[in-house]
């Protein structure tokens, strides 16, 4: 790795950081929640230390990537990778560096399992890591998940396959060409995890052509919230969008409810407290 990719990652990780610890200066646990909604979500979801049996498949599906040696050319359509300087990668690699690390898979997981979304999009498939852990928190969700990559999506749906999980449909396409296409269609969405795409201009549009596919109840996910500074202005700005009724910042991702009951707040939690497998 070069001098300066070195120094890049180097820099990233101190305000990675510092980020962090600004972030835990501000946060609180359940007990500092005074929105019975946000509360009940902390609780519920957030600190449930269930050992629920479908964190054994989940590590397997995770494993199964980290052993998985066979090289791809990736094509990034989005911020690109900090720590790749060649479009080719191996499975494990990309396993290792991008997408879900194990934890939120497992936050992934219950959130879906609390929410119980009947149908769900996700921008940025990659390995199938989040979309995996959405589809055994609620089997009965039909997911729709949207990636730029045609050899990601090979790799993936035979991923999908292996593991036997069939309410996933993986759809290859860049996501405004996607989004657009959707607009035709009264498609509503319980529930959107946007993973796919760390640049400003390009979430806040996406987020945008989202709105006519949202509904009082449902929940956005963005991931990688503090990923860039690019990143962190997209979600200053998300959570300030007229449709945004409540957020929540858990550092690792954020969370954005259009509960037109809701008083508008916003949260920062601390996922750490008393959750830490």
């Amino acid at each position: 790795m070069s001098i300066v990719k070195n120094f890049q990652l180097l820099t990233f990780n101190f305000q990675l950081i510092r980020d962090y610890l600004k972030f835990l200066t501000h946060s609180v646990n359940a007990h500092g929640l005074h929105s019975p909604f946000i509360y009940a979500l902390a609780t519920n979801c957030f600190y449930d230390k269930t050992k629920y049996p479908e964190y054994r498949l989940l590590k397997e599906y995770h494993k199964q990537l980290l052993l998985n040696k066979t090289i791809i050319e990736v094509t990034d359509l989005g911020a690109g990778s900090r720590v790749f300087q060649t479009h080719e990668r191996s499975v494990a690699e990309i396993a290792t560096i991008a997408g879900s690390s194990l934890k939120n898979m497992k936050r992934l997981f219950r959130l879906t399992k609390y929410f119980k979304p009947k149908s769900i999009l996700e921008l940025g498939t990659s390995l199938g890591k989040s979309a995996y852990a959405m589809a055994l928190g609620s089997p009965k969700s039909q997911i729709i998940t949207v990636e730029g990559d045609k050899k990601l999506v090979n790799l993936t749906r035979k991923q999908f396959q292996k593991n036997n999980i069939k309410n996933i449909t993986i759809i290859q396409s860049d996501f405004d060409a996607y989004l657009d296409k959707l607009i035709e269609k009264d498609i509503k969405f319980d529930m959107v995890l946007m993973d796919g795409n760390h640049l400003l201009e390009p979430t806040l549009r996406y987020f945008e052509k989202l709105q006519k596919h949202l509904h009082n109840d449902s929940v956005v996910i963005v991931d990688d919230i503090y990923w860039s500074e690019e990143m962190k202005a997209a979600w200053k700005k998300l959570k300030r969008h007229p449709n945004v009724k409540q957020s929540v910042d858990t550092f690792y991702f954020g969370l954005l409810f259009f509960r037109a009951e809701q008083y508008p707040q916003d949260f920062l939690i601390n996922l750490n407290s008393f959750n830490l497998f």
